[in-house]
């Protein structure tokens, strides 16, 4: 283990090269390990608690790295190398073995050539656990083992080389790991086949490779495969984020506690659905104004609890959003300043007006994010935590960043959107991302693709994509946030466009001055322009099934697509149509383009 002094951004650090990634640092492939190796005098504690309370508990630190020239007692991460078998550059001597020099490890061969790490490593199917490949032990199998008893039997570990034969072309046939001693070589091309390396007799350890060999205590019953070390399915990590945004009850909330508080309640919960509870809640809803329902099903313990719902941290956020809405201009100068804005006298398509019912310019928002472990190989693959040590089941620590940046906030009308959504057709065509979602392994951890859901998801990528030309800022460093939920007592239909960076990017005040409703209202509307015709049209908006597990519907490159960075679902649950419309069902906005072509 050794503390590796190299620029790296704090984002970095957290995601692609977070805790369990392979980086290339000086020529070095290091890795590195889970937070109980840091030096927690140099990871500053973070404070989020809404975070902190959706991870269950656990300690936010932000990684001790640094950027720019570094002396001797400057913070830095530490890595393990991986992997540790490397091949001379020079001599092609193929070996694991590693010294120092002048206190210092070496990357060079005794014959002076620069030593270059393995390509190849080993991966688990199914655990996530990743290790070197036994070069040696995989050079002297095969079917030459089989038949010749020195090869089986040779421990010459010294003559082990790795050449690149000029006959045999550029593919992995000529590359050949060969052994001096026996005179035995294997092309890697027999490494990369189905089940390689069990027929080889190689097995998972069951562990990380900077994990001691006593803390696996079962063994791993899965295969390895053989996969690049610069492979991106190596490293799946697995992030959440909050924003720093103080709680507000929502009103769902507040309402069950005037209800409970109301003097006639408790001859509610006594008739427990009889004539006379009916009677009473409609006098408690009469003087409430709320609805007879909703105090019957306060009365019948139906509502969502308090605590789940502060617990959530979009249910949290839309009430703030709404409370900074409703207050117009905000003076409070705190990580949270937000303007609402009204769009009595815009110039616009009515059609789009009568459709959104506030808009919130987002001047200030902190937004922390952490690293809760990650995946390798695949998504269905088992979660690795960030923290591995001994107190990571009473006091984890995750690694975690804190960026400012502005956005724009709007919020979509409920009724109108409601209506919309009851439409069979449109009911019909979410519901087949509905049933790709349930089908698939893995995406359970997606939202529900709802209408509204997929709507708001497309319309908040084509206006990302607009935003990148107007706004100053790269469409990557912008990020959405979609508020989009029927089930709950509180409905929410919302998008945050926002961005958040750990430097000047993400305050630069583009945005944030985009947001003023004169200026956002034309550029809606050339969202909507953009996205009426996609250069792989037909087959883009004819198309329902298109990405990973067929997640999207009419949604390409061309079009809806992103960068992943900027999406809360990779890129995934899209439709053009459910936005603009199609042949067999109606979209959110499919009058706004006809209504902006007859009156230009």
């Amino acid at each position: 283990m050794e503390k590796i002094r190299h620029d790296l951004r704090l984002s970095e650090a957290i995601s692609p090269f977070g805790v369990g990634a392979i980086v290339d640092v000086r020529g070095e492939s290091l890795m590195a390990p889970d937070t109980s190796w840091w030096d927690k005098k140099h990871a500053h504690k973070i404070s989020c608690e809404r975070l902190v309370a959706r991870l269950g508990g656990g300690v936010l630190r932000q990684p001790p790295a640094h950027a720019g020239r570094a002396g001797k007692e400057t913070p830095a991460l530490p890595y393990w190398r991986f992997p540790a078998w490397r091949f001379c550059e020079r001599c092609d001597r193929l070996s694991k073995l590693t010294g120092r020099k002048r206190g210092k490890w070496s990357n060079t061969c005794e014959c002076g050539g620069a030593l270059v790490p393995m390509r190849y490593i080993a991966v688990c199917e199914k655990g996530s656990h990743a290790q070197d490949i036994n070069w040696f032990q995989w050079a002297h199998r095969g079917r030459a083992a089989t038949r010749n008893e020195a090869v089986r039997h040779c421990r010459d570990y010294k003559s082990l080389r790795f050449h690149k034969l000029a006959t045999r072309g550029e593919g992995l046939a000529a590359l050949v790991v060969k052994c001096h001693g026996c005179g035995n070589e294997r092309k890697l091309s027999e490494l990369v086949t189905k089940g390689a390396l069990q027929q080889d007799g190689i097995r998972c350890a069951g562990r990380q490779p900077w994990q001691p060999e006593d803390s696996v205590k079962e063994a791993c019953p899965y295969e390895l495969v053989a996969v690049q070390r610069g492979a991106t399915g190596n490293y799946i990590a697995d992030r959440i984020s909050a924003l720093d945004i103080p709680e507000e009850r929502p009103q769902s909330v507040e309402a069950a506690d005037k209800i409970r508080e109301h003097d006639l309640f408790s001859r509610v919960v006594a008739d427990n659905g009889g004539p006379q509870s009916e009677m009473f809640a409609q006098v408690i809803a009469n003087e409430l104004g709320v609805t007879a329902e909703t105090v019957l099903g306060v009365a019948a313990g139906e509502e969502t609890s308090a605590s789940e719902m502060l617990l959530d941290l979009k249910d949290g956020e839309w009430a703030a959003f709404l409370k900074k809405l409703h207050a117009g201009r905000d003076r409070t100068g705190s990580d949270f300043v937000v303007d609402g804005r009204s769009l009595e006298g815009v110039a616009g398509p009515r059609s789009l007006l009568d459709k959104i019912s506030g808009v919130g310019q987002v001047h200030r928002v902190r937004e922390v994010r952490a690293l809760r472990g990650f995946r390798r190989h695949s998504l269905e693959a088992a979660l690795i935590d960030a923290d591995l040590g001994a107190n990571r089941r009473y006091q984890p620590t995750y690694p975690a960043i804190e960026l400012f940046g502005e956005g724009i906030f709007l919020r979509f009308d409920e009724e109108r959107i409601a209506a919309w959504e009851a439409r069979p057709e449109v009911r019909a065509r979410a519901d087949i991302l509905r049933t790709r979602r349930a089908g698939s392994p893995w995406a359970g951890r997606l939202d529900v693709p709802e209408p509204r859901y997929i709507a708001l998801h497309t319309l908040a990528h084509l206006l990302i994509r607009r935003l990148a030309f107007a706004s100053g800022y790269a469409s990557a460093a912008l990020q959405e946030r979609i508020y989009a939920n029927s089930d709950r007592a509180d409905r929410t239909a919302g998008i945050l466009i926002y961005t958040a960076a750990g430097d000047a990017q993400g305050t630069l005040g583009g945005l944030v001055r985009l947001g003023e409703p004169r200026k956002l209202i034309p550029l809606l509307v050339a969202a909507l322009d953009d996205a009426d015709f996609c250069s792989n049209d037909p087959v883009c908006i004819e198309s329902d099934h298109q990405r990973v597990s067929q997640l999207n519907l009419s949604a390409c490159h061309g079009c809806a697509l992103v960068s992943e960075t900027s999406c809360e679902t990779g890129n995934r649950l899209l439709d053009r149509q459910l936005v603009l419309g199609g042949s067999d069902v109606r979209g959110l906005l499919d009058d706004v383009l006809p209504e902006v072509r007859r009156s230009g």
